[in-house]
């Protein structure tokens, strides 16, 4: 298996952070394989966007290592930036230009000839739904609009490795099912993305493979069939009304939630906790745990509860 991107012990520790803060990147060790999409997920301060921006070389590491294309991110900088492009989660287009031009101007910066820039600008237009926006001011567009804009720039780029941080923050969710569309593309001319994103559906649905980045350390890594199988409890069963509690906790971990009680549990035992609940005519719902049932039961806490701020400014 080849590998775009390899992370050795990396460590990041901000200069402004306070005294005894932790570390923005503890020991981080992980592989992202060439081709299709690494997912990164995480609570906010995570180390996420940390680790984005040094793959990216927009922030020097404090130590271990970083390649990226087999290039170090301290000594090559330059060789990696003409293989890379990156969708940051703070950045906005160039105001002063229109939509068109905006796409066009960064890809005939890259490189390309006037011609194959004209085409790849248009076909990212249209796949992004911006065509009709196309003469339109930047500074006059929605925050959306601007974040669809960028995605529309990078994605039509010839970059072996892409990096989209929170490319979908902010869209609708049409815009976000166009945004995936434009990234399984991408896919298939067999490039590489790191994605990160705060959306589940998403990192599940877009991802090849997945990191669960807590407090700047991996806590779990692989495919989402691999981080299913490795969590305790794989299945889930969600009862409406009243069930004894005393009758279910032998099955596994029994939550109170509104309107009834869920449980999880292995699959065997899923299926028993079904025919005992429909015999007594209860309603249930059963299946294989969600990304978010993952992340509680690794992590202990929801996604949306925010981690220690990773990002002081250097």
């Amino acid at each position: 298996m080849s590998i775009a991107i390899r992370a050795d012990r990396l460590r990041k520790v901000y200069p402004k952070s306070p005294p005894g803060s932790p570390a923005a990147l503890e020991d981080l060790t992980l592989e992202v394989p060439t081709g299709g999409v690494y997912g990164l997920i995480g609570r906010n301060g995570a180390g996420k966007t940390t680790f984005v921006r040094i793959a990216s070389t927009q922030l020097e590491p404090t130590g271990g290592q970083l390649s990226v294309l087999g290039y170090d991110v301290r000594r090559d900088d330059r060789e990696i930036r003409t293989r890379i492009a990156c969708v940051p989660q703070e950045s906005r287009p160039l105001y002063f230009l229109n939509v068109e031009e905006v796409v066009y101007l960064y890809l005939k910066l890259r490189g390309l000839d006037r011609t194959e820039a004209r085409r790849r600008t248009k076909e990212a237009l249209d796949e992004l739904s911006l065509t009709e926006y196309r003469r339109r001011s930047v500074q006059r567009l929605s925050g959306g609009l601007r974040r669809r804009t960028l995605c529309a720039m990078v994605l039509a780029s010839d970059a072996e490795v892409l990096f989209l941080d929170e490319p979908t923050t902010g869209l609708d969710p049409i815009a976000r099912r166009q945004v995936w569309e434009a990234i399984r593309r991408t896919i298939r001319e067999h490039r590489t993305i790191v994605l990160t994103t705060h959306y589940l559906d998403e990192a599940e649905a877009l991802s090849t493979r997945l990191a669960l980045v807590e407090r700047g350390r991996l806590v779990l890594e692989g495919t989402p069939a691999d981080l299913r199988a490795r969590v305790r409890y794989p299945y889930r069963v969600t009862l409406e009304g009243s069930f004894p509690r005393s009758e279910l906790e032998p099955f596994g971990r029994v939550s109170e939630i509104e309107g009834g009680v869920m449980v999880f549990t292995r699959e065997p035992e899923a299926r028993e906790i079904a025919r005992r609940a429909l015999a007594r005519g209860t309603r249930l719902s059963m299946g294989p745990v969600s990304l978010e049932d993952i992340f509680l039961e690794v992590v202990g806490r929801s996604l949306s509860d925010e981690a220690p701020a990773e990002e002081a400014e250097a």
